[in-house]
């Protein structure tokens, strides 16, 4: 009788303990949670997209964005306004619609990173620069040569009014006793590229062989 009424009286402190732990455990997690939150709070720290961007910004960056947050609360009617996607290779221009001067402004703060501009007919531009080739670039831009030696990017075939972007002017004579015929051959018949992999590359290989690079090759004692 004694020992049953000993392990009655010692099952009951064990769930007495039990029960004091586990809210001691929730205590201690709440706590932590706490100290986290109220860390980031007072830390001012925001975790948002637009924050770091804002946080990326240069001195220049910063006063232009003073700059264009002055145009845009001088707005006191509704504008015409447009997203310029400007890439390394082409341009994708797409309407935003009517807005008012806060929900340009709104935009433009989402977005510190984009350059406004307003046309004399009061339009609303706002330009967002992208390192990478437009997806029509993808398709169909081409390296070639010129009809001035200059290594240029074409839009299909390389012919004077397909070219998008001109880059340097080549040594015909030294790119052409350098390389194979058959890498010559395929830069006047154009180099198609498809991503900026490539697009580097082939700026890269044929740098060496611009007139400027050329020439202080062979001014060198």
């Amino acid at each position: 009788m004694n020992v049953q009424r000993f392990l009655k009286h010692w099952k009951r402190r064990l769930r007495w303990k039990r029960s004091w732990l586990t809210l001691g455990m929730i205590f201690l997690v709440g706590t932590v949670c706490f100290i986290g939150y109220a860390t980031d709070g007072f830390s001012g720290t925001d975790h948002s997209p637009t924050q770091a961007a804002m946080a990326q910004l240069t001195p220049e960056d910063d006063e232009r964005l003073k700059e264009a947050e002055a145009t845009l609360k001088r707005i006191t009617d509704t504008r015409e306004s447009y997203l310029l996607k400007s890439y390394v290779c082409g341009e994708e221009k797409s309407t935003l619609g009517q807005q008012t001067s806060e929900q340009l402004l709104d935009m433009q703060m989402k977005h510190p990173n984009w350059l406004l501009s307003v046309s004399p007919s009061g339009e609303v531009t706002f330009t967002e620069n992208i390192e990478d080739l437009s997806p029509a670039c993808k398709e169909k831009a081409v390296f070639g040569i010129d009809g001035s030696s200059n290594l240029s990017l074409f839009n299909g075939t390389p012919a004077k009014d397909n070219v998008i972007r001109t880059f340097f002017q080549l040594n015909i004579k030294h790119l052409e006793s350098s390389l194979p015929p058959d890498t010559v051959e395929k830069l006047r018949e154009g180099i198609r590229i498809s991503d900026m992999e490539e697009y580097n590359s082939v700026l890269s290989t044929f740098s060496d062989y611009a007139v400027e690079e050329t020439e202080k090759a062979m001014t060198r004692p």
